[in-house]
């Protein structure tokens, strides 16, 4: 492959089903659907952790989270293991972050020779709430879920609007005056996330009226790690109603809708100034959001509108109007972008990495696509053991530490709708599966030694006693807004 500038460019939980080109109805994504038609989708892209920090290390560091030991909102990659960015500064790739990180702070090197209105996590120490697992506590920041929603204006948009100009001037000055090697623009942007509220010109367009509630739990369903998860995160149960819910799902279709306006500036940059000729762009998110669904809301479980990411490749020497079914995941960006600038092969398979490069999986063949494992993992709030995933071929299981599993086959049951665990025909698939997963990590240790690392985190701060009185955010200020703790 010819190497060339890339840009990357991330959103913030974004439930992959919510963009026109992944077949909605109603989202509007002209800019992401043009970009699809030019370039290829992804259909069965995944976090590797879905809660924000733990993904976003195993997106920098091509590892997976028991790997590295990042595990949740507080334990933010600090630089320590090195990311696909030092290895581009190493071989002398221009390589530059503008916005969202969520890293530990702006000093740690974490691989970037610019970092252009970064967010970290807050206050430097992250979500020490979320640490609380033994026991779970009520996180009543939730409520802001439900009450933060609607018409108008959050520091999140004006984020998102500042990102947006920057990436602009960014490919107008520095990114086409390059005449060195290939660079790489990391352009990370928070909408659709919380809190749910949407400018109005973006609002109009979607009436709560007309929109339809989601999926309900199914019946009879009792899971005790589903019921510790919704007594932790009170989601749903701080909606006054349905349309106190239709608002809400409103507001994220429109805030999907201001982003890609956001990315359509930034695309439209890029050829304006003809660099479109010589640089690839990979959309996707850092993990999705159940919105509803299953009377879930925000992320933190397996099931596709939570893990799912929508992913999207366009550019030269990428296939136009494309699908590829190929099972891939964060870890996957690491050999990607070392491939996509140019580092030569002998530097990017010097280090053991466990993802495979996107472009290898586009031309990957239907039976090789059917073996390929994808793993994601959760040790992070609202968890009373750790949960993980395995989706390979058709099937997905999710094994819940100390509890009954769930197995789904996909291509017969894409809504997620038929446990098939306890099905005696598929014994042996559940068997196999299970065995990927062992094969990869022994999921009691890990749940383990996250539980220790955040017991000696609880400590450093105080205990659980003072954590669980101080509370904590519903998400991380922007750079210069002010941290807002809420407690019971």
């Amino acid at each position: 492959m010819e190497p060339m500038n890339l840009l990357i460019i991330m959103d913030d939980e974004h439930n992959k089903k919510m963009l026109g080109c992944y077949g909605h109805p109603t989202v509007k994504t002209p800019n992401l659907d043009r970009l699809a038609a030019r370039g290829t989708r992804f259909t069965n892209a995944y976090t590797n952790s879905p809660i924000c920090v733990p993904a976003r290390s195993a997106f920098a560091t091509g590892r997976y989270v028991h790997q590295t030991g990042y595990w949740d909102n507080a334990i933010a990659y600090d630089g320590e293991v090195r990311s696909w960015g030092h290895v581009l500064q190493e071989h002398g790739h221009p390589v530059v972050s503008i916005g969202k990180l969520h890293y530990t702070n702006e000093e740690a090197d974490t691989g970037f020779d610019q970092q252009i209105i970064p967010m970290h996590i807050e206050g430097g120490v992250g979500d020490l709430h979320g640490l609380l697992r033994e026991p779970l506590p009520v996180r009543h920041q939730s409520r802001d879920m439900a009450t933060r929603i609607g018409p108008g204006d959050s520091t999140y948009t004006g984020y998102d609007r500042d990102i947006a100009d920057e990436a602009c001037q960014w490919l107008q000055g520095e990114g086409n005056a390059s005449r060195g090697k290939p660079w790489t623009l990391f352009t990370s942007f928070i909408s659709p996330h919380s809190p749910l509220v949407a400018p109005q010109a973006y609002y109009d367009m979607y009436p709560p009226e007309s929109i339809v509630l989601p999926k309900k739990r199914p019946a009879g369903f009792q899971h005790p790690w589903w019921d510790a998860l919704n007594a932790c995160y009170i989601f749903d149960a701080s909606f006054a109603d349905d349309h106190q819910r239709r608002i809400a799902i409103a507001s994220y279709y429109a805030l999907c809708t201001y982003i890609d306006d956001q990315v359509g500036r930034v695309l439209d940059t890029l050829a304006a100034t003809g660099l479109d000729k010589t640089t690839r762009v990979i959309f996707l998110s850092d993990h999705g959001d159940n919105m509803g669904a299953r009377g879930l809301w925000g992320k933190s479980n397996m099931y596709e509108e939570s893990a799912g990411i929508p992913m999207i490749a366009a550019g030269p020497g990428i296939a136009s109007g494309a699908t590829c079914d190929t099972p891939v995941s964060h870890i996957d960006f690491w050999p990607t972008i070392l491939e996509a600038v140019g580092v030569p092969p002998q530097a990017r398979e010097a280090e053991s990495h466990p993802g495979r490069s996107l472009f290898e999986s586009m031309r990957m063949g239907e039976a090789e696509a059917a073996q390929r494992v994808v793993l994601s993992e959760y040790h992070a709030a609202g968890s009373i053991s750790a949960c993980y995933m395995i989706r390979k071929g058709d099937w997905k299981y999710i094994h819940y530490t100390g509890f009954r599993p769930e197995l789904f086959n996909l291509r017969e049951d894409p809504e997620e709708v038929m446990d098939r665990a306890a099905d005696p025909a598929c014994q042996d698939v559940l068997a196999d599966l299970e065995d990927e997963l062992r094969q990869r990590l022994d999921p009691v240790a890990a749940d383990e030694r996250a539980k220790a690392a955040q017991r000696a985190l609880i400590e450093q701060h105080g205990g659980y006693e003072a954590l669980e009185r101080r509370g904590g955010g519903s998400y991380t200020p922007v750079p210069g807004e002010e941290v807002r703790l809420i407690q019971g």
